[in-house]
């Protein structure tokens, strides 16, 4: 039924349940996965800077945790790191890599760039694909 799923992910709680529903998936149907760590790249005209660099360190970090969970496991795991809107990426990238699936939490970074935007990354998302995305997630979710 799949056979390429995109996993964005932020290195959030949220996201680690994304990851492994989409790992979990993947096992199941033989399909390869699409981790995605998108970049938010801030000033004006985009000039790069601290936060920028160390969004993309953690990003790398997030996508090595992701492959080593897909290597523990026997699935292959493409990395991406993107530059931009996350929503927007995220879309993007569905349509790029060609995936049968999106597979993403409910909840992801805080802070001011997150409460200053209407509405959440999961939600943009779902409303501007055409392709399937499971949500995991919701009140409670990542807490015991």
């Amino acid at each position: 039924m799949y056979d390429s799923i995109l996993v964005p992910t932020d290195g959030s709680e949220h996201s680690d349940l994304a990851i492994e529903h989409a790992l979990t998936l993947a096992t199941q149907f033989d399909a390869e996965v699409h981790a995605l760590f998108v970049v938010e790249q801030a000033g004006p005209d985009g000039h790069w800077d601290f936060a920028v660099e160390d969004q993309e360190a953690t990003g790398e970090k997030v996508l090595d945790a992701v492959d080593a969970a897909g290597d523990e496991r026997g699935v292959h795991v493409e990395r991406h790191l993107r530059r931009g809107t996350p929503s927007e990426e995220i879309v993007d990238a569905a349509t790029d890599y060609e995936v049968d699936l999106i597979v993403m939490g409910t909840q992801g970074r805080t802070g001011l760039s997150r409460i200053a935007t209407a509405g959440s990354t999961t939600e943009r998302v779902v409303r501007l694909t055409e392709i399937p995305t499971l949500v995991v997630g919701g009140a409670g979710a990542g807490t015991a």
